[in-house]
């Protein structure tokens, strides 16, 4: 959103040693540890349609700010739910929504403390906050890449329209593991896609990027442009220094052994990306 950075400066912002906007998660200190806040939504018509399966829809209105959890190397705790009903809804469809809710609470041991409903005009919407923590010293933003870094995804990209986008697995495991090693430097979720997160890490770090788009994993019967631009992936983009490189991969071989690790390429000190890389999913330019 071109106007984003104009909006935040009606506003006020955290003090210093507090993450503020322009990161997965604000982060806070709280004892020991930070204390991570997020907030999602999903919108019909943007993010699900109101044929699909609602327990499905329930499921991804929480995994997506989860997604957000594990790129900061969290671990999630309570959430906040509200939901804007439409009068043509029936109680049917929010008793199968927080079905799927509460699967993905208990697997994610997550506790829902509360939150707010409302009837609106048209349109079903969702949104989440979140709660999580992370030690001080284990958090990794999208900032902390250098020039040379290797750039990492886990998983297999594009196709989501095919189903993915209300059945994927936000990678709590894979981020804490990685925090907890310290084996990145910068780290985000793919929730707009190859072509539009990695230039956000990439700004953020004061970096550029080259990638071998031939090597980009991609999901069965998708075009490598898929797999950089669908967008809802939910998997994990990080850099790690080239001196743990041989580290990481092989202790992930072993600690994930059915979660595919792939590099893709590095991180420059010319703040550029390739002249042929695409753009990923905009809210605000693309329609549902």
């Amino acid at each position: 959103m071109s106007c984003w950075s104009g909006l935040l400066k009606l506003v006020p912002l955290p003090e210093k040693g507090i993450l503020g906007p322009g990161d997965d998660c604000a982060a806070i200190p709280c004892g020991r540890d930070l204390l991570l806040l997020k907030t999602d939504c999903v919108a019909e018509g943007v993010h699900f349609r109101r044929g699909e399966n609602p327990a499905k829809v329930g499921w991804k209105a929480l995994c997506r700010p989860l997604s957000d959890l594990a790129a900061m190397g969290g671990v999630p705790g309570e959430a906040l739910i509200t939901f804007f009903s439409p009068p043509d809804v029936e109680e049917e469809y929010w008793e199968e929504f927080y079905r799927g809710l509460g699967r993905a609470a208990r697997r994610f041991g997550v506790t829902i403390a509360g939150g707010e409903m409302s009837r609106q005009p048209a349109g079903i919407a969702i949104s989440v906050t979140l709660t999580g923590r992370v030690p001080r010293r284990e958090l990794v933003t999208r900032s902390g890449a250098g020039a040379g870094d290797l750039i990492y995804v886990t998983g297999s990209l594009g196709g989501s329209g095919r189903g993915h986008h209300l059945n994927f697995t936000p990678r709590l495991k894979e981020g804490r593991w990685i925090a907890s090693r310290r084996l990145a430097t910068a780290m985000m979720d793919l929730s707009d896609g190859l072509g539009a997160d990695l230039p956000r890490l990439a700004r953020a770090s004061g970096c550029g990027f080259e990638v071998d788009q031939s090597l980009v994993p991609r999901n069965p019967r998708v075009t490598t442009a898929s797999a950089l631009s669908d967008g809802e992936d939910y998997e994990l983009l990080f850099t790690c220094k080239p001196a743990l490189a041989g580290r990481l991969e092989s202790e992930w071989k072993k600690a994930f052994s059915k979660t595919r690790l792939t590099r893709i390429g590095n991180t420059t000190k010319v703040k550029s990306m390739p002249p042929d890389w695409p753009g990923g999913w905009d809210h605000f330019a693309t329609s549902a």
